[in-house]
């Protein structure tokens, strides 16, 4: 039976309201290419709308109902939102795997990750009153000084498609938590359950204004979201084109921003290794989410005394991946987001044969499925530093190949490029891990794994990858502004000027 893709309209001030400009958006099936419905699309003038919603959210009842409430009340409905996700996950797992292509099972896993994020950040809010006028110490008696933690205000979200609704609520929840009001605006190409999370506010009875989500294209919404002057602070997730252009827009008006950018990551496979588990990990790494990870470990660095066996353990794993539409049991591997990012790959898997590269596997369209944006998964080899391929982010399930002779060799191939979000080293010898890891030119190292992810750890990158941590602590951080308050304690006047009563 299909699964209804329900029509909503924004979220703006608690309420659905159509589009200023009545524009909407198509729903591309990534597995069919079929319409299967549409999402609104927000101009700037809606972005107009929703940030005065907003700021009229924080001044509410001189900020007691949100921005200066206590961490506990926003705790609560932090967790309804929780429950409300866990209750409704088979319903929104379904819109995920529809909507972005991912494996139904995967898009599962996701919304226990979105429960729990909301969970673990509504332990922090709590956990925020108790920091609240935390003293510091000072040279001198007659002062004393505490810290004050405060929301930093409105703040505009702009998260990616590849885990629609996970990486809207890494932002949205501490945010929340921190008792920011926020105005999401999720990728239009796969944001079909960030309204749906639209519909659970509403149904809690979230402050109106606390959270508005906008969809629509990025030049049309993102655009006078990340340059609006009643913005005071912008988090964005995507590419680094994008965070460039995104940061440009936030200097004018000296606005703080967290960029979470792209990636090239490498993982590094010493010759040690029990060559089944190394090969998991390493296709896993690279093939998870449909290879569209600014994470994933694209760049296999192997070394060169198991190369050729290795892999033949990769091609004769790769060839076990069932390659299906995302509801079919045992998928592993879905279909590309949609026809331009589908085309964007197969070019550069040309491009790499053009440059001589060998495709040593996949690199097409599966046989058995006619219709869809499905790749293969790819594992490309021969390959050179300078070389597209293994240079520039693909976005997809492709593998790229190199090997290795000593650790320093290894190292510097992983460091060779702009990027530094990820890294994973897999080797048997836990004291190479750990030279390794520190070596690493990376905010994220995963050893004798890849992928992992936990909210309770902090996720970012260097170089440009961006800067800036999510998750964690860290994450609710970005949320805050962080206030001194000193006061003279002493009868005693301070006696720097000579007092006019004594001459």
């Amino acid at each position: 039976m299909a699964t209804p893709i329900p029509s909503r309209q924004l979220f703006i001030n608690g309420e659905w309201r159509e589009p200023v400009l009545k524009k909407r958006i198509p729903i591309i099936n990534p597995a069919t290419e079929e319409t299967i419905g549409d999402i609104p699309a927000a101009t700037a003038e809606d972005v107009e709308l929703a940030v005065d919603a907003a700021r009229k959210a924080l001044a509410r009842n001189k900020g007691k109902d949100w921005a200066s409430a206590s961490g506990a009340v926003r705790a609560k409905y932090l967790r309804a939102i929780a429950a409300k996700v866990t209750e409704r996950k088979s319903e929104l797992a379904k819109l995920e795997s529809i909507d972005c292509g991912k494996p139904l099972e995967e898009a599962a896993w996701d919304f226990d990750d979105v429960a729990g994020c909301f969970e673990y950040y509504a332990d922090l809010a709590e956990a925020l009153d108790a920091k609240q006028k935390a003293p510091v110490s000072l040279p001198m008696e007659n002062f004393k000084s505490y810290v004050l933690q405060e929301p930093i205000g409105v703040v505009g979200l702009i998260t990616p498609w590849n885990y629609p609704m996970l990486m809207a609520v890494w932002k949205v929840a501490p945010a929340l938590a921190a008792g920011c009001a926020a105005i999401l605006k999720p990728s239009e190409l796969a944001c079909v359950t960030c309204l749906e999370l639209a519909d659970i506010c509403k149904e809690v009875g979230l402050p109106a204004g606390v959270l508005n989500i906008l969809t629509g294209l990025g030049p049309e919404a993102g655009a006078p979201l990340a340059s609006h002057p009643h913005v005071d602070k912008i988090a964005f997730t995507g590419s680094s084109v994008t965070g460039s252009k995104i940061m440009t827009a936030a200097a004018q008006m000296l606005k703080p921003v967290t960029l979470e950018l792209g990636g090239k990551s490498p993982i590094v496979v010493f010759e040690d290794v029990d060559l089944d588990k190394a090969a998991e990990w390493t296709l896993f790494g690279c093939f998870w989410t449909n290879g569209q990870m600014c994470s994933a470990t694209s760049r296999l660095i192997v070394h060169e005394s198991i190369a050729a066996e290795f892999l033949d353990k990769l091609v004769k794993w790769a060839k076990n991946i069932k390659v299906s539409d995302p509801f079919e049991e045992g998928c592993r591997l879905g279909p590309i987001v949609s026809g331009g990012q589908y085309e964007k790959i197969l070019k550069f898997i040309s491009n790499a044969k053009t440059e001589g590269a060998t495709i040593l596997y996949g690199g097409a369209r599966p046989k058995h499925l006619k219709k869809g944006f499905f790749i293969e998964p790819t594992i490309i080899t021969d390959i050179t530093t300078s070389m597209e391929i293994w240079r520039e982010e693909v976005f997809g399930p492709v593998l790229c190949v190199k090997t290795f002779s000593t650790e320093d060799e290894a190292i510097e191939l992983a460091n060779d490029t702009h990027y530094g979000l990820g890294a994973a080293v897999i080797s048997n010898d836990l004291e190479r891990c750990d030279r390794v890891s520190k070596s690493f030119q990376a905010g994220v190292v995963w050893i004798n794994c890849s992928q992992p992810c936990f909210c309770q750890a902090p996720w970012g990158g260097k170089k440009r990858s961006g800067f800036g941590r999510e998750l964690g602590e860290w994450g609710l951080d970005n949320y805050l502004s962080v206030k001194q308050v000193t006061q003279y304690v002493s009868d005693e006047p301070w006696g720097w000027y000579q007092s006019p009563s004594k001459l």
